[in-house]
């Protein structure tokens, strides 16, 4: 009985000495791996070690300065909490609790601990240390006070001007940061808002009214995308939230027409992609910034349409004199109304704002040609259709212009000369308007029935395109040249 005892007491002993042993080794690694900079192997110890026991207060300061050397200062807080927890005398600890308390905005529970600290007989270091944060921390009260009482007083840029003072100690503070958003929203300055409340939402892990608040602003900031995105961080904290579901199921239709508008530009169905655009602005007719972007895509698709696009581009243009997309799609619709001063004036000012733009300059070159070739022969003119017009319309056109003209009709020598020019300029106007590649020339400022225009290029004539060439052949009309 007695060995037997003496044999449970030895190998409680021993039992006692491996675990102590195995603690020491995990604490003095961890010491190691944490001077050498190898934060993740050092946690990993000193986790162990906590394992090992859960009462060893070293243990926990340990980990705690590995949290804190990894940024992870709300994984160090209750590990600084229980070391003073198991021992209430260990100054440093406390000191450093206080320090996290005070970035946190805890300001209350920060000067207790830096008041403890003064009460315990510390170092001169330590004392020093507790005096200057107990002093800061009574300086940033007052400014909590007085920054709340000039919002209440709405005057925002001094409200702001304290809050900047509080931050710049208390950079973790939540409440701060949320109230300086605020004040920033009022002054209209939204980009530092976002800013604020970015950080808020990561500084506290449940801020659902952050990722409202931030979406809100980029909703109405025009950024449709942005604004769904933190709608939904919001839904995934709170999937009841009242305000973000309703905000989201908006923000989600808006997101979901205006991509389908774009789709359907891409698909090149303008027709399709105005009426989707005209459906965001019944949507959501209470920001300029989404009616504004519908209006402008509207131009883009109105090219066809001149006079409505001239209209519509006119009306972003408004607003936005400077919107170099809209210039230029009002432009092209000017070259189509024939327009050509107007045009020039568009691309003229689109490229005091984007020098380097080649679609303004090759646009700006072709209005110029336009205009002059405007004031010499447009076949288009002639045969009195339109620059859209298709080739049946142009083949109608001259047929009718044909009939006219033709110089049987004429018996007067003077007025049948006259009647033979203008019968051979609407032959060439139709040569022109029904080759695709001549009249492709021709839109682009170019006269392919004129020399000079050719630059030495190809020149096919009126004559030689026309040998053989009977104008009514192919219609109801069958009339013969009689010329004397």
């Amino acid at each position: 009985d007695i060995l037997g005892e003496l044999f449970g007491l030895g190998v409680f002993y021993t039992g006692v000495c491996g675990k102590d042993e195995s603690l020491g080794n995990h604490l003095e690694m961890g010491k190691k791996l944490l001077a050498a900079g190898q934060l993740a192997d050092a946690l990993s110890h000193f986790h162990a070690a906590i394992d090992g026991d859960p009462e060893n207060y070293m243990a926990y300061y340990r980990r705690a300065t590995v949290y804190l050397a990894m940024g992870k200062s709300k994984s160090a807080l209750p590990d600084l909490s229980k070391v003073i927890e198991l021992k209430p005398d260990f100054t440093s600890a406390r000191l450093q609790r206080g320090n996290l308390l005070l970035k946190q905005g805890r300001l209350d529970e920060a000067e207790s601990d830096f008041k403890k600290v003064l009460n315990s007989n510390p170092s001169d270091k330590d004392e020093n240390e507790a005096q200057s944060r107990l002093m800061k921390s009574d300086e940033i009260q007052r400014w909590v006070t007085q920054s709340r009482a000039n919002f209440d007083r709405k005057d925002y840029i001094t409200a702001v001007a304290h809050l900047d003072l509080i931050i710049e100690t208390c950079v973790w503070d939540v409440s701060s940061r949320e109230l300086r958003a605020e004040c920033f929203i009022q002054m209209g300055e939204m980009g530092k808002a976002i800013s604020d409340l970015t950080a808020a939402s990561k500084l506290k892990s449940d801020n659902t009214q952050a990722f409202y608040k931030l979406s809100t602003i980029y909703y109405h900031l025009g950024d449709h995308e942005m604004s769904l995105n933190e709608v939904r961080e919001c839904l995934k904290l709170d999937p009841d939230h009242e305000q973000c579901y309703s905000h989201y199921k908006q923000v989600k239709k808006l997101n979901k027409q205006i991509q389908s508008a774009e789709e359907l530009i891409q698909q090149q169905r303008y027709g399709d992609a105005v009426s989707k655009y005209e459906s965001v602005i019944k949507t959501e007719p209470n920001v300029p910034q989404y009616s504004h972007h519908a209006k402008e895509r509207i131009c883009h698709c109105l090219a066809q349409d001149v006079s409505r696009a001239i209209t519509v581009c006119s009306e972003v243009l408004q607003s936005d004199p400077q919107n170099v997309n809209v210039l230029k799609d009002r432009a092209e619709a000017y070259l189509l109304d024939e327009q050509y001063e107007e045009a020039i004036k568009d691309y003229e000012t689109a490229r005091e704002h984007s020098e380097n733009d080649r679609q303004i300059k090759e646009g700006l070159e072709k209005a110029q040609r336009l205009l002059k070739q405007s004031q010499k022969r447009d076949y288009y003119k002639i045969l009195g259709v339109k620059r859209t017009a298709q080739k049946k319309e142009i083949v109608k056109a001259y047929r009718k212009q044909a009939q006219q003209w033709h110089p049987d009709n004429f018996q007067d020598p003077v007025e049948k000369k006259k009647a033979e020019k203008k019968f051979i300029d609407i032959a060439q106007a139709k040569e022109v308007l029904t080759d695709p590649e001549m009249r492709q020339k021709f839109d682009n400022g170019e006269d392919p029935m004129d020399p000079e225009s050719q630059q030495g290029g190809h020149h096919q004539n009126f004559h030689s395109g026309f040998q053989g060439f009977n104008p009514f052949s192919s219609g109801q009309f069958n009339f013969k040249f009689n010329y004397q």
